[in-house]
């Protein structure tokens, strides 16, 4: 893939959360470690796809709620909750990267925008380009979160996977 500067900072899980999701998830299940066989699940506490042999869990994530509630606002019935891959014990965070992670040309994205009081402001479809060696991709997020952030009501947009509309990171208003 080509390598851009991203504009925009993807954010992962937070440590503190992390900590508290390898132990009980935000559905109330315990975290059950497996050894990820052949590589490839988009792991959201490094922001990068896991690398066979390594232990990782399937937890069931609530992004929104635990924003609203350090906001003291309540985010209602957009309080979703789905699942995500961690490492099973704590990786160190993401490592400096120039490009946009789980991006791969052709892909489709959803970006779901929310405002302070933690409802959704709106959403768009994002088809990365198919470019040569992923020329583009960086480019075409950037667009779309200027998109985002052009209303100034809008705090933050997740960006989801459309396959399996997973929740893949957040950007917040810079």
């Amino acid at each position: 893939m080509t390598t851009t500067t991203v504009k925009y900072r993807p954010r992962p899980i937070d440590p503190g959360t992390l900590e508290r999701l390898r132990a009980l998830d935000d559905a109330g299940r315990p975290s059950v470690p497996s050894t990820d066989p052949e590589g490839g699940a988009p792991l959201r506490c490094c922001l990068r796809r896991s690398r066979a042999g390594e232990s990782i869990a399937l937890v069931s994530y609530a992004p929104l709620r635990r924003w609203a509630a350090g906001r003291g606002v309540d985010p209602g019935a957009y309080d979703e909750q789905g699942p995500v891959f961690i490492h099973a014990t704590e990786c160190g965070g993401p490592e400096p990267v120039a490009d946009y992670p789980f991006a791969r040309p052709g892909v489709l994205r959803t970006l779901r925008r929310y405002g302070a009081d933690g409802r959704i402001l709106g959403g768009r479809l994002l088809e990365l380009p198919e470019g040569a060696a992923g020329e583009g991709v960086g480019e075409a997020f950037d667009a779309a979160l200027d998109e985002a952030f052009a209303a100034p009501e809008v705090m933050q947009v997740h960006v989801r996977a459309v396959e399996y509309g997973c929740f893949l990171f957040e950007v917040r208003r810079p």
